[in-house]
């Protein structure tokens, strides 16, 4: 459902505040920011996959919304997700689907056996466990992936004076296919795309940040009040806020033995 959009400084922020962000779907920010899409068409492309898989792991499955597109998946599916919220929402979608949900910690290892999948797919994980990847696909496997380019909305953590995100720091796509081959797998597609994301009220910017929690670490509305308040000024004043999101296709398999 479209949020209404309330004028005041002090609805936007009580309205954004308020509003929960479990799961990994976007639709509150529907009329209020809009995000240019990668052409590949990750989505399209992992249901492709899926299709003829015969055993599926989608890693870091956030609440399930993106595989749940899937229109078919293999006879054995998982997927993995490791906060408690996103784990139960992921659950209560994918679960009537065939597909187990499992709730791992965020460190590795993964919780299967070596060689048991034949495709790993993931959308915008945190953490690229390479090595672990690579132990579980079967040899001629293949890894499927949108990862969050370097950079990503830097505009919004530049305007808080947030630190560099550390963990995107080597995630261009010549550091992404050396992690990949340094994990012993043969990347066979990678490529990376500019997106011009806009924020259309500062509702908007304050919903992002509290789902997005790695862009501006910590934030809460109480401690950036003033900067939110200038950043509703300048919205009203000069139009959307213009940010600028990376994202990286990457396609590699396990070679055979």
């Amino acid at each position: 459902m479209t949020a209404s959009m309330p004028g005041s400084f002090e609805e936007l922020v009580a309205e954004a505040a308020a509003a929960p962000v479990d799961g990994w779907d976007f639709s509150w920010l529907d009329g209020r920011a809009t995000e240019q899409r990668p052409s590949w068409g990750y989505q399209r492309l992992m249901s492709r996959r899926l299709a003829t898989a015969t055993a599926g792991l989608d890693l870091q499955t956030g609440g399930g919304e993106v595989l749940a597109g899937a229109e078919a998946f293999p006879p054995t599916m998982a997927a993995t997700e490791s906060w408690p919220p996103n784990a139960a929402r992921a659950t209560r979608l994918l679960h009537p689907r065939g597909v187990v949900v499992i709730a791992t910690p965020d460190n590795p290892p993964l919780p299967f056996a070596d060689e048991a999948f034949d495709l790993v797919t993931s959308r915008h994980p945190i953490v690229v466990w390479w090595s672990e990847i690579a132990r579980v696909l079967k040899p001629g496997g293949s890894y499927l992936a949108q990862h969050i380019g370097p950079g990503t909305v830097g505009e919004l953590a530049d305007y808080f004076d947030a630190p560099p995100a550390a963990r995107h720091a080597a995630s261009d796509v010549a550091g992404q296919v050396a992690a990949a081959q340094a994990a012993g797998l043969q990347p066979v597609d990678a490529r990376m795309e500019r997106l011009r994301v806009e924020f259309l009220d500062v509702g908007s910017v304050i919903y992002f940040l509290r789902k997005v929690i790695w862009i501006v670490p910590g934030f809460t509305t109480e401690g950036y009040l003033d900067q939110l308040r200038a950043l509703h000024e300048r919205i009203q004043a000069d139009g959307p806020f213009v940010a600028h999101a990376t994202r990286v296709l990457i396609d590699a398999i396990k070679p055979e033995v």
